[in-house]
């Protein structure tokens, strides 16, 4: 992925409307099940799966709320229970919803502690994770570029709202974030309100915008500083840093996020587990 220069400053009109929502699909059915793919080519628990993430899609389960127990499902989707029990299993592992034992299956929310540290894999070399303070640097609405639209899979010229923002440790400035959001689906997103929020960006676009990040696709490169780096981070022009440019994707595998964040590495890494 190549890098995406910033918009120039003279194109500031930060974005205005209402907070889009979960859409509107209906419940999903037993019926379903018929329907879908022969178990040959997909086995049934995948068959289930698929309908379970359809009701996470359709906003029938919300982020943070309590599913159907497991025979409820069962009954629901007339399949055993040893089948709806597989299909959450794959669900757990991929995040989708998270088990507490004594409490059944909820949906996975980025308003928990153990969601936030997903997506940020920036670390201290000593000590434990934390979350960073968040400075707004600009929020302006502006037109698609080619590349911006190509990775977003929206077209050319289509509004988006772009984000610049720096995250510090302890006070010291460590990332700088240049993200750029699809602006029929974040309608409303200010610096006012970004600022006003002092939860986790994306448990923001959850509970506002309806929109549930589930994975992210990366790319990092080592860079030096540029001027806007420098200024920002308060580092040397020409000081090497981590490029890291992501796309984030809800359900259905829609990319709604495009992110390149420059991170300061002389007192953090990059730690990801791979399994």
């Amino acid at each position: 992925m190549n890098s995406i220069a910033p918009p120039a400053n003279n194109q500031n009109n930060n974005a205005a409307g209402a907070g889009a929502g979960s859409g509107g699909a209906n419940s999903i059915t037993s019926s379903s099940v018929s329907s879908s793919a022969s178990p040959t080519f997909s086995p049934l628990y995948q068959q289930i799966k698929a309908l379970i993430t359809q009701g996470l899609q359709s906003g029938e389960w919300k982020p943070g709320e309590l599913i159907p127990s497991e025979i409820e499902l069962a009954g629901r989707f007339k399949v055993s229970q040893g089948t709806v029990r597989k299909a959450i299993d794959e669900l757990s592992a991929e995040n989708l919803v998270v088990r507490r034992q004594g409490k059944g299956t909820f949906v996975a929310t980025h308003h928990e502690a153990r969601s936030q540290f997903r997506f940020l894999r920036l670390v201290p070399d000593g000590g434990v994770p934390h979350y960073p303070e968040n400075k707004i640097i600009e929020v302006k609405r502006l037109r698609a570029p080619a590349e911006v639209a190509r990775l977003l899979d929206i077209k050319s010229g289509d509004s988006v709202v772009f984000i610049r923002r720096v995250q510090s440790f302890s006070g010291i400035p460590t990332i700088l974030d240049d993200l750029w959001l699809p602006g029929a689906i974040f309608k409303g997103l200010t610096a006012e309100r970004l600022n006003e929020y002092k939860g986790p960006m994306y448990g923001l676009f959850e509970t506002e915008f309806g929109t549930h990040m589930i994975r992210a696709s990366e790319e990092i490169r080592a860079v030096c500083a540029d001027e806007v780096a420098s200024e920002l981070l308060q580092v040397e022009k020409g000081a090497p840093l981590l490029n890291v440019e992501r796309v984030s994707f809800t359900y259905g595998d829609k990319p709604v996020e495009l992110r390149r964040g420059l991170y300061l590495t002389s007192e953090h890494h990059y730690r990801n587990e791979l399994s």
